[in-house]
């Protein structure tokens, strides 16, 4: 293998695959609890230039990002010590198990997405390799099989026991719309976005505290217990998607202080999940921020995935009349804040949160100006 033609800008691939990010609006942690979320694709992306090469088994995979080229055997995919190259190796992993066959490619990779920014480039990494491979070798796999199999990529070999959102938003977005997912029965409906005058801005931390990948899974096992104690008690439930605030209220002396917390953050942010889709259907964005602004509350003092630097940016819009509301978004302990902010507004904004977060923090903030987009798709 020529490495150098694998990294040269010259690299002239058989296709090129945009794989997208996405913001979630609001409904975090809610897709593992077989609730609801609101998520959309955005217009930063990774995009996979890959083509066939001569070989029956031999690939290899380079990233600019991290100017580094992965090689691996279709006869022995297993594990890496590095994580980027899980999200790699799991898409491959899981498309062989499914019983299709590939054979050697050559594939390039580079990126605009800020990475551990809470916007998800793992499941554009995965959606994309996968969506590559399935148009590169004409596999047949349908949108949903690469939604499932990019999820189970990032079980089996990252170890992240992710919900189904990221990977669906990354495939499934519309332009000029977000999702309404309802993760329990893995369908959803588009619900029209008109923002105007207003605008989503995401404002970077550029913090990633070390709680972050443990407490993903930690919160997920505090709300099976929960379930677990329901359904002993004798309520009919598989997922904390069928549980009301009533159910938890008349069994919270059977449950663990700290799980009847996380149990109730996810109830109450289903409702505001639906609540918030309504209010966009409605055009109603003063009451769409105001479930923002509950939504930080309950990921901050129930689900405790907050960060003392991403309370400070909720904390220092509340009393800017152009923020209608703010948020942080993902899986928490860092990442960004997700704002509805005035367009005209949003430079004077940028310019004025960095400097109250470098006096707190000493540490710069990075706007990240997005625009909802579609999915997934073939240049």
């Amino acid at each position: 293998m020529n490495y150098d033609q694998l990294k040269s800008k010259d690299f002239d691939p058989e296709l090129t695959v945009y794989s997208p990010g996405r913001i979630n609006l609001i409904g975090e942690h809610t897709d593992y609890n077989m609730g609801f979320v609101l998520p959309a694709a955005i217009d930063k992306r990774i995009v996979f230039k890959i083509k066939r090469n001569e070989s029956n088994e031999k690939c290899h995979v380079y990233s600019t990002d991290y100017d580094k080229i992965l090689a691996f055997d279709l006869n022995n995919v297993k594990p890496s010590q590095e994580e980027w190259e899980n999200y790699i190796l799991g898409v491959v992993f899981e498309i062989q198990k499914l019983g299709y066959e590939l054979s050697g490619f050559d594939c390039q990779l580079d990126s605009n997405l800020p990475i551990g920014s809470g916007i998800s480039s793992s499941a554009a990494l995965e959606c994309g390799l996968a969506f590559a491979l399935n148009s590169l070798f004409q596999l047949g796999m349908s949108k949903l099989d690469i939604v499932h199999a990019s999820q189970r990529a990032e079980h089996n070999f990252v170890g992240t026991q992710c919900g189904i959102m990221d990977q669906y938003a990354s495939v499934m977005s519309e332009p000029g719309h977000v999702i309404l997912l309802d993760c329990k029965t893995v369908t959803h409906k588009f619900v029209p976005l008109h923002l105007k005058p207003y605008c989503l801005l995401l404002l970077n931390t550029n913090v990633t505290h070390s709680l972050a990948n443990s407490a993903y899974n930690t919160r997920k096992s505090e709300c099976e217990t929960g379930v677990a104690i329901l359904k002993q008690n004798g309520l009919k439930t598989e997922s904390l998607r069928e549980v009301t605030i009533q159910d938890l209220t008349e069994n919270e002396t059977d449950l663990p202080p700290i799980v009847f917390k996380r149990c109730r953050y996810i109830v109450e942010e289903n409702q505001r999940v639906l609540k918030a889709a309504d209010s966009l259907q409605k055009n109603d964005l003063e009451e769409f921020g105001k479930l923002l602004y509950e939504s930080h509350r309950g990921q901050q003092l129930e689900y405790e995935i907050s960060c003392e630097e991403l309370d400070f940016l909720v904390d220092f819009s509340i009393d800017e009349p152009q923020v209608l509301g703010s948020r942080m978004m993902g899986g928490g302990f860092g990442g960004c804040t997700i704002n509805l902010i005035h367009e005209d507004h949003v430079d004077d904004y940028v310019e004025k949160a960095s400097k109250a977060y470098r006096d707190r923090f000493d540490i710069d903030l990075t706007p990240v100006y997005i625009t909802p987009s579609g999915g997934t798709f073939i240049v």
